[in-house]
């Protein structure tokens, strides 16, 4: 074998043991994860029946209950029900804002009152938290939700590139009989190296580019003064979100709610988070959208203005809520093929009739 074809069989080898060891180090911290959240704390089961107290952090959310692990680490499952009442503490005469159950959050530190239930449960009848707790649970939860959401399509893209290596180490016997056979395998093999390192690069900027969002399209609701009641002309836009949306791969809606400077910042803060409230509720019930494909919702009440609040039309811009349309950059990319190519001088010649 010449010299040029043991480099080309050298790169072969190199790019097939880069690929394993990417799989191997995916699925190793994928392991390592579940390990420590196993043995890092226990469950509390609470009778059926029994009145209850918790404190502590959220740390698991799905659609009808949540985890909270208290100071001592002990987990305990919440359920929710339509009578849990959800608020925050003090405020004005100290009652506190009315907030929905889709702000239980995790990373959210929280006080849950309730009674037992027969699946070992705590069925919440009060939920308590500050406001500030809310805004850095809001903010964490904006960024994590998203990349955990496409978790699996991370781990699909991993076997595909374990197939892909699997395929490419089968071919290397192939392709070094083909360099002794005929001069032109030589250049056959140079051709499979390049495209097995082209593969494993775009496979690469795929696994990178999985928590990586592109807007594909973004849309203003406008509301009256004082007001976060949607409009006929609010509500039309939003169908055609809806409908944008569901026919888009991996998808996420961000919704972010404001208003313009009138009234004290308090007031604003609140009226802007009515405004999101309000466009969330209505993807979510009348075209479905699932929760899991919304981003926290977030009032920033008149503050990021796009126009002159001292003039009439500049303040009617600014009451608005933006909702953007996100699509996963890894899904948008096609899949690297890295089947060598193969030319008519790697075939070695027929022999001669006998």
């Amino acid at each position: 074998m010449s010299v040029y074809s043991s480099n080309t069989l050298r790169r072969l080898a190199w790019a097939c043991a880069l690929v394993l060891s990417l799989s191997v180090v995916a699925f190793a911290q994928t392991n390592s994860t579940s390990t420590n959240t196993n043995t890092s704390a226990s469950a509390r089961t609470v009778t059926s029946g029994q009145k209850m107290t918790v404190k502590g952090v959220v740390t698991r959310r799905d659609a009808d209950t949540f985890v909270v692990q208290d100071a001592n680490g002990v987990l305990t499952t919440v359920s929710l029900t339509d009578h849990t009442s959800v608020k925050s503490k003090g405020g004005f005469l100290r009652s506190g804002s009315t907030y929905g159950a889709s702000n239980i959050l995790r990373g959210l530190s929280l006080e849950v009152e309730g009674r037992g239930n027969d699946q070992g449960q705590l069925v919440a009848e009060k939920i308590r938290f500050n406001d500030s707790d809310l805004r850095v649970a809001q903010s964490i939860s904006s960024r994590v939700d998203p990349v955990e959401s496409d978790l699996h399509t991370t781990q699909g893209r991993v076997s595909e590139v374990e197939q892909n290596a699997q395929r490419l180490s089968g071919q290397l016997d192939e392709l070094a009989a083909v360099s002794n056979a005929a001069r032109g395998g030589a250049k056959a093999a140079q051709e499979t190296a390049d495209a097995a390192v082209a593969g494993v690069n775009s496979t690469n900027e795929r696994i990178s580019a999985l928590d990586d969002y592109t807007v594909q399209n973004k849309n203003v609701i406008n509301f009256k003064v004082g007001s976060s009641i949607l409009s006929p002309e609010a509500k039309q836009a939003l169908d055609q979100i809806a409908q944008q949306a569901q026919n888009a791969r991996g998808f996420v809606i961000e919704v972010r709610g404001f208003a313009s400077a009138e009234g004290g910042d308090e007031l604003n803060r609140r009226l802007s988070q009515r405004r999101a409230d309000a466009v969330v509720r209505y993807l979510a019930e009348i075209h479905n959208i699932p929760l899991r494909r919304i981003i926290t919702p977030f009032g920033y009440g008149s503050a990021q203005a796009i126009a002159d609040n001292a003039t009439r039309e500049g303040r009617q811009q600014n009451r608005r809520v933006e909702v953007s349309v996100l699509v996963n950059r890894g899904l948008l990319q096609s899949a690297p093929n890295i089947t060598p190519t193969k030319t008519d001088s790697a075939t070695p010649s027929a022999p001669p009739p006998q």
